[in-house]
């Protein structure tokens, strides 16, 4: 008999229903290529009309990228267009409209610019989406967006609802399960990538020249190509020389410059949450990852070896974690929540009604700030408006498009 086929997908949230579900004031759509006018960061997602049970692929897009970069590889070998695009379609997520999550601190109409603008196999001015330019009518996508400050905070917290929205039967159908992202990311916030074999993606140019098999990072403008275990770990090694990457979570981008960060706003609970944190990441990840470091060097060479490489490589993450969490500890100010219990502040639950709608947010300092579970940072647009407000009373929040008002339902 043949295999049972899946059930059709469950469909996942719309473009404006993932960013509206995150505190952020959605703006748009415009058309793929079209003038996106906001020159703020922000967040922004491509999407697709409406869900399509396989991948449209645009053979014609695959044979020109094979004929102008000849040198790409899957799995150590040219491919065939066919090949490529069956390839492509392990990631296709049929239920979704989102295929593709991106940020910026600068300006989104530069960056829908860049996207739009980026040839297929060039990596500049920006190669990160390259897998959405194998799509059907990649003129009728469609790009939504978001003005904050706080574009990576926000952009992590989209990644995790796009995950949870996901249709869990086909999430398990991926070829890494573990890693749910939408279709045109390689790259998830935390820096884990797609295993996706394909190696050598980018036309080599004057201004960077790209070797067969050397690693492109989706941080630098284009995704991973996959090198060879030895390339991979002299780049780990020249990393470990580096000074530690922060990870992007609530509150990094203020480690950046120190100098500029006046206080760091937490409540009491999120002062214990933080200490706590840091006593388990000294105490007990941090010996734990040097004794696999010791253990990892006693195997022998360490160009080959894959279990010093992840080992250094999660010590990385952590110990800018861990100066992030002591440069905030520095700086903290405790904000009692329970003197305000008729005006919003920092640490007030507000439920405010908008179009009908109603939905309750806790403000919190930058530090404290999860979009996901509806905890918006002071510095947030809505946030912002919020403080000082009383029940009853109505904010105006700008945004693009034009003021949005919210009346303040309940405070407390």
């Amino acid at each position: 008999m043949p295999p049972t086929p899946p059930p059709p997908a469950l469909p996942g949230p719309t473009a404006r229903e993932l960013l509206a579900g995150l505190g952020l004031l959605a703006d748009g759509p415009v058309l793929w290529g079209a003038a996106l006018r906001s020159a703020k960061p922000g967040i922004f997602v491509v999407e697709i009309a409406a869900p399509h049970p396989e991948m449209p692929v645009d053979h014609h897009a695959l044979r020109a990228w094979l004929e102008r970069v000849p040198e790409l590889t899957l799995d150590g070998r040219t491919p065939t267009p066919h090949e490529l695009a069956a390839d492509l379609r392990r990631w296709w997520l049929p239920g979704e409209t989102v295929l593709f999550i991106g940020s910026t601190t600068k300006s989104l109409g530069g960056r829908a610019a860049a996207l739009a603008a980026t040839p297929m196999g060039d990596r500049r001015p920006f190669g990160g989406a390259w897998r959405l330019r194998v799509l059907k009518d990649v003129a009728k996508l469609r790009l939504w967006w978001a003005v904050t400050e706080a574009a990576e905070e926000y952009a992590d917290a989209a990644f995790e609802a796009f995950g949870r929205g996901v249709d869990p039967v086909w999430a398990a159908r991926l070829p890494d399960p573990t890693l749910v992202l939408p279709y045109g990311n390689v790259e998830a916030p935390d820096g884990r990538r797609v295993e996706h074999g394909l190696a050598n993606l980018f036309r080599p140019d004057e201004e960077a020249a790209v070797k067969p098999g050397t690693a492109l990072s989706g941080a630098a403008g284009g995704p991973m190509a996959k090198p060879s275990a030895r390339a991979r770990s002299a780049a780990s090694r020249a990393a470990a020389e580096r000074a530690p990457r922060k990870p992007r979570t609530p509150g990094a981008k203020d480690q950046a410059a120190p100098t500029t960060q006046a206080v760091t706003h937490l409540t009491a609970a999120g002062l214990a949450a933080l200490k706590a944190e840091l006593t388990h990441l000294t105490t007990v990840e941090r010996p734990a990852i040097v004794a696999r470091i010791k253990a990892a060097r006693e195997l022998g060479d360490l160009r080959e070896n894959a279990d010093y490489e992840a080992a250094r490589r999660e010590q990385s993450f952590l110990e800018g974690r861990v100066a992030q969490i002591e440069a905030l500890l520095h700086s903290v100010i405790v904000i009692d929540d329970i003197e305000r219990t008729h005006v919003v502040g920092i640490g007030s639950v507000v439920t405010v009604e908008h179009d009908g709608a109603r939905e309750t947010y806790t403000v919190v300092g930058r530090a404290e700030a999860k979009p996901a579970e509806r905890r918006i940072s002071d510095t947030s647009p809505l946030g912002q408006a919020l403080l000082g407000a009383a029940a009853g009373d109505e904010v105006s929040v700008a945004a693009p498009s034009g003021s949005r008002l919210y009346r303040v339902v309940e405070v407390s």
